[in-house]
């Protein structure tokens, strides 16, 4: 038997290019081609006991109960493969079904009953044409090679890739972004209408290495599994070279630079994610997941339990900061009124970013300090207009975004809580006043 492995979970994407075109058309054979994968080459292939070389007869008797037929089988039961729902086949391999739902329906506008209604379908109760057809997509994907009557199980694995789909996808965009990005997509009269400046300050010197490293983990993610990478990192925060084995999971872009969020070892060797500056990797080598050398974290995860992406964007929607990995803490600002009705009232900065009254805020200091350090923060609030804006959110301890957005509302902003802070941004204006008022 083949010593190759499928361990992928049905995603968006990867049924999206199997679909080969309109996702909402073919999903149903997406996802059938995704459990004949899982019969070919995952934990699934001992239970029907297919040699390496295979003929569709051979195939069929060993997976439906019935005999063969060119027709659609009626339901006999669901000890036949064909009597398996859409919804059995995917009993305990999501997660979060809710989460793949919602996916479905970003990408291409699926409602709930068309979802409901394909989970409820029975999967395999198809012709025979329909099954044989399946077996020509995955030769022509190549899952498979094919001589004559007979299927041959691949030694490698093809390269995962969405560039022919027939679809402009935005989804990483700022979903409020996504639109204008759609509809200005294209030049009119002429010219380019919509143009995106934002904060990038990789030099022009480091740019050849940053699309190396871009190429090659694009490279990485379109093998399956994707395979653990062995990273040589600049680290700015402990000033000095460090080696990292780690899972690449995604590409981020926050505020000034590109970051490869992966989870293994960090540079700091605490807890086991990191957002990586891509600019300061020096350099990435591919591993594989047999490889001794290998963390704990690693082993212990593959190949079932890797995060993914969904789960970087779920923390970021928590909590406040790109340092999703950070632990959570309370903050409490207050905004003088004009500054505020100006500049702060009716934008978005985060789901947790929330307007309290004077008299909440006071009762938040109260419950979330304790001593001297509360008896100080009240004192302090009560030398303050009511009428002023304040503010709680839930903040990522330690990030670096955080203390630069709040630098840059300086001096309109006060942080009255965490008082670690406070004291910080005390120490940094008394330093900045000897560079305006030495004499």
């Amino acid at each position: 038997m083949t010593e190759l492995r499928f361990y992928a979970i049905p995603t968006v994407e990867l049924l999206q290019w199997l679909a080969r075109g309109s996702l909402k058309q073919n999903l149903l054979r997406a996802i059938r081609l995704w459990v004949w994968l899982k019969i070919l080459y995952g934990d699934d292939s001992e239970c029907f006991n297919l040699s390496n070389s295979f003929k569709f007869a051979e195939w069929q008797n060993t997976f439906f109960t019935h005999p063969p037929t060119d027709e659609q089988p009626q339901f006999h039961g669901i000890e036949c493969n064909c009597g398996k729902t859409v919804s059995d086949w995917l009993k305990n391999v999501l997660e979060d079904e809710m989460q793949w739902r919602n996916s479905l329906k970003q990408h291409d506008q699926f409602s709930d009953e068309t979802i409901n209604d394909t989970l409820e379908t029975r999967l395999f109760a198809v012709t025979r044409r329909s099954l044989q057809d399946d077996l020509r997509i995955l030769v022509e994907l190549g899952w498979l090679n094919k001589s004559k009557t007979t299927y041959q199980k691949v030694n490698q694995f093809p390269k995962f890739s969405a560039q022919n789909n027939s679809y402009s996808d935005f989804s990483a965009l700022h979903p409020d972004l996504e639109i204008t990005f759609k509809n200005f997509a294209e030049p009119l009269g002429g010219f380019n209408r919509f143009f995106l400046e934002i904060d990038y300050i990789i030099s022009q010197s480091n740019q050849d290495r940053l699309e190396d490293h871009q190429a090659q983990l694009k490279d990485l993610w379109q093998q399956i599994p994707t395979p653990p990478v062995e990273l040589i990192y600049d680290s700015a925060k402990l000033d000095k070279v460090v080696k990292c084995i780690v899972y690449p999971i995604c590409l981020y872009y926050s505020r000034r630079a590109l970051y490869l969020c992966a989870f293994g070892e960090t540079p700091n060797q605490q807890g086991d994610y990191y957002n990586y500056r891509l600019d300061r990797i020096e350099k990435i080598t591919p591993l594989t997941w047999s490889d001794p050398q290998l963390p704990k974290q690693l082993l212990k995860s593959y190949p079932h339990q890797l995060p993914d992406t969904d789960l970087i964007q779920k923390e970021i929607d928590q909590v406040w900061g790109f340092d999703f990995y950070l632990p959570s803490q309370l903050m409490l600002l207050r905004f003088g009124r004009n500054f505020h009705d100006k500049y702060i009232k009716n934008t978005f900065r985060h789901d947790t970013f929330t307007e309290i009254d004077y008299d909440e805020a006071q009762e938040l200091i109260k419950k979330s300090t304790v001593n001297n350090e509360q008896k100080t923060i009240l004192n302090i609030l009560k030398l303050r207009s009511p009428d002023d804006a304040y503010y709680r959110v839930n903040y990522r301890d330690g990030d670096i975004n955080v203390i630069h957005r709040l630098r840059a509302w300086r001096p309109n902003v006060e942080v009255l809580i965490p008082e670690q802070i406070r004291q910080q941004f005390r120490q940094e204006i008394i330093a900045e006043t000897q560079f305006y008022f030495s004499s």
